[in-house]
């Protein structure tokens, strides 16, 4: 019997005192439970296997993880974790998810007022990673995230002591379980959609989503079997050949002969025996450019399509109007991605926020568009509203930390009319010379 199954059927038991091998725990206490849930949902964690991949491997972990009676998913995640170290692939990810977590955020009340006291309790280390875990899912597929032991930072202001990713492996999403060992049955370990478990677990991702990291990896490996065939080429055509020829029969000879012409290196000197010709014969192969630059440049180019949209702003682009087009198609994904964020943290994360007693009731996550202008564009909304609207000099003291006094009253100058003070400067002004 299992640990998880072991330790479910004495949940369903009547006694309210737990006897594990852990300890004896009390049931009727929060802190026991939540210590046990912590304990039990220690997996049997197993080194991924580094191996090569191919396109035929890619397809069978597919089929293994659209199963519908036993999807194992294990497979396809030792897939993903190759396409994730491609460098062209990290760059696109790291574009899209920087532009959503540069975003700024605020919290706000039933009114649409922004709450500043609220905001503390977001703007910590632990809500950085949950937000990036989430935007993890975009990629992976489902995410299960668990939320850490309620504590205080320095402030004394309540918090989580972290947060972290259960093993992705571990979890089947189709059945809401997690197992304790890679390759158990589906329908054995826990069922974290159920109390207590569900009240620390937040699942980010529907539970058949494999993320697009399955489309990228369609691309992946093809553009890393080609690098590795042009390192081969490099290898075999890109140095010239030595061919020594020579009529000396002596098999030491020979043997120093050989010995010599494989150390020689960029040291390109040797003693040969007289009668030993040395010929360097030039590679005539020259179509590795066109051969291979040019197929991981459409890799490239479809995982920039793939990931945001276009390719850009990632890639060279020579016309600013084709770049605009494409930054606004870039754009519209990371609205995409916030929108899920800010879902996920409105209708799964606050609520448990407020049962482990964060005063959040009755406020929302939303993201602050208003502080997202270039500051030439700040500038001309300020002076458009300043010129049209009376502003309070407030705004302009707290946002740039300067004091500002009375507005000052411009009297505008009618066409025609004189000015008065260059008037009297006239009448009062003698000839230079007089």
């Amino acid at each position: 019997m299992g640990i998880f199954s072991y330790i479910k059927e004495r949940l369903s038991g009547t006694d309210r005192t737990l006897h594990t091998q852990y300890g004896d725990f009390n049931l009727a206490k929060r802190a026991d439970r939540r210590r046990l849930v912590r304990q039990t949902i220690q997996l049997q964690r197993t080194t991924d296997a580094l191996t090569s991949r191919d396109i035929k491997a890619w397809r069978h972990a597919w089929q293994l993880a659209i199963n519908v009676e036993s999807p194992n998913r294990s497979a396809l995640y030792d897939i993903y974790r190759d396409a994730s170290i491609d460098l062209h692939l990290s760059g696109c990810i790291g574009q899209r998810k920087g532009f959503v977590m540069a975003r700024s955020f605020e919290v706000i009340d039933a009114d649409g007022k922004k709450n500043e006291e609220a905001m503390h309790y977001f703007e910590q280390s632990w809500f950085k990673l949950f937000m990036r875990y989430a935007l993890d899912s975009i990629y992976w597929g489902h995410s299960l995230i668990e939320l850490g032991d309620v504590t205080t930072d320095g402030d004394g202001c309540i918090c989580y002591d972290g947060v972290k990713l259960i093993p992705r492996k571990h979890v089947i999403p189709e059945f809401g379980r997690v197992v304790i060992n890679v390759g158990d049955d589906c329908h054995s370990g826990i069922d974290y959609r159920q109390p207590p478990y569900s009240d620390w677990l937040i699942e980010v991702g529907q539970p058949d989503d494999l993320g697009l990291y399955l489309k990228a990896a369609s691309q992946t490996i093809p553009k890393k079997n080609a690098l590795a065939f042009w390192d081969t080429f490099a290898e075999i055509f890109g140095m010239p050949m030595r061919i020594a020829r020579t009529n000396v029969r002596d098999d030491k000879e020979l043997a120093k002969m050989e010995e010599m012409m494989s150390s020689m290196a960029t040291e390109f000197w040797g003693i040969f025996q007289e009668g030993t010709d040395i010929e360097i014969k030039e590679s005539t192969k020259g179509d590795a450019f066109n051969v291979y630059d040019r197929r991981i440049d459409r890799a490239n180019s479809e995982l920039s399509k793939l990931i945001i949209g276009q390719t850009m702003t990632i890639e060279d682009g020579s016309s600013l109007s084709q770049s605009e087009t494409h930054l606004e198609v870039f754009q519209n994904l990371v609205e995409s991605d916030c929108d899920m964020l800010r879902d996920v943290i409105n209708n799964q994360l606050i609520p448990r926020m407020i049962a482990h007693g964060f005063p959040v009731q009755g406020l929302r996550f939303d993201w602050d568009y208003s502080t997202d202008y270039t500051p030439e564009q700040q500038r001309s909304y300020e002076e458009l509203v300043v010129n049209n609207y009376e502003v309070d000099p407030n705004y302009f003291a707290e946002k740039y930390g300067m004091p500002v006094g009375e507005r000052r009253q411009m009297q505008p100058m009618l066409p025609g009319a004189p000015d008065d003070d260059k008037s009297k400067k006239q009448k009062n002004a003698h000839p230079f010379f007089d």
